[in-house]
């Protein structure tokens, strides 16, 4: 066994749960595998810092102090909209020698300010990923998984993502067995997959003003199996399918096509991970009609088939395992 080191750096006004999250899944991996991470926390000077909720951290040490580690972690919060100079600083000379690199939440934009996500690929808070795309032009943006790896460096959205970040990275360190240990301890039911979306297609998708158009929205939720073409959408909002089309997307900000897609993907995947039907019968519940209509879908949306979508984040299946 080879003991593995995990560094959070901490800061005033940082996010409690971007700490103690990937805390409690590092620790209860050290429990379960019997062998432990070496965890420290860590402020600039060594002094407690003041969470963005109000929580006091006490931190093991300072950052100058603290040995390069196997992973170096960096939370989100307030506190990173306008950091110390001398932690960006510590960042940029140190943070590359770990081997690992995480981030959670807003945590993405020290490393951003730092250098470190130049010409990689990176997410953050879906409220946060327009803003980190514009100040760092450099950085590849995907504002829609929670969790993005890029060789040796990970990113993750806010704070339950970090969890699922962290499973992650544990699985990799420890094996599955483990890591659905920690999961269930923690009463994380299904751990996500990295490529999940931040937020459902109905929070992701701007909400009509009309409401024609808010009940062919809600209508497309609730009737995934339907004829769900422009023409039968446009006579349910009583407009012409031209007049429909270009409404639609003016208003909730996707095609009527692209929503419908997110809307039937979203309750596949649901339905994969939370019941043990079978691929055809969900095929026909989401309206893919076949179960190649589905695979080729999620081929497109999510590099996998449903099977294999299904053997991986199922968690009656994964516990059988």
């Amino acid at each position: 066994m080879t003991q593995r080191s995990v560094l959070i750096a901490v800061f005033d006004d940082v996010q409690s749960l971007d700490v103690t999250g990937p805390l409690e899944v590092f620790t209860g991996a050290g429990r379960h595998s019997g062998d432990p991470y070496r965890i420290r926390t860590a402020s600039l000077d060594g002094a407690p810092v003041r969470t963005s909720s109000g929580l006091t951290l006490v931190p093991d040490l300072a950052l100058s102090e603290a040995e390069t580690p196997h992973t170096l972690l960096v939370p989100g919060g307030n506190g990173t909209r306008r950091p110390d100079p001398r932690l960006i600083d510590w960042l940029r000379e140190h943070a590359r020698h770990a081997e690992r690199i995480v981030s959670v939440c807003s945590g993405a934009l020290l490393l951003a300010e730092a250098g470190l996500l130049d010409g990689r690929r990176a997410t953050t808070h879906w409220s946060l990923c327009d803003h980190l795309a514009r100040t760092y032009p450099d950085v590849d943006v995907d504002p829609d998984p929670i969790f993005v790896r890029d060789a040796h460096i990970a990113t993750s959205a806010g704070v339950t993502a970090g969890i699922d970040l962290a499973l992650a990275l544990v699985e990799e360190d420890h094996g599955r067995e483990t890591a659905l240990a920690v999961a269930r301890h923690l009463v994380v039911f299904l751990r996500r997959p990295g490529n999940q979306a931040q937020f459902s297609v109905q929070l992701a998708a701007q909400t009509a003003r009309r409401e024609p158009l808010r009940e062919v929205q809600q209508w497309i939720t609730e009737h995934p199996d339907t004829d769900l073409s422009v023409e039968s959408l446009a006579e349910r909002a009583s407009l012409s399918p031209r007049h429909f089309a270009r409404a639609f997307q003016l208003e909730t900000g996707m095609t009527p096509g692209r929503y419908v897609e997110r809307v039937r993907l979203e309750h596949a995947r649901r339905l994969l991970e939370d019941t043990t039907d079978g691929v055809g019968q969900i095929s026909r519940a989401c309206g893919y009609g076949t179960p190649e209509a589905m695979r080729r879908a999620f081929v497109k949306a999510l590099g996998t088939a449903p099977a294999e979508y299904r053997r991986r984040f199922h968690p009656i299946h994964r516990t059988n395992t």
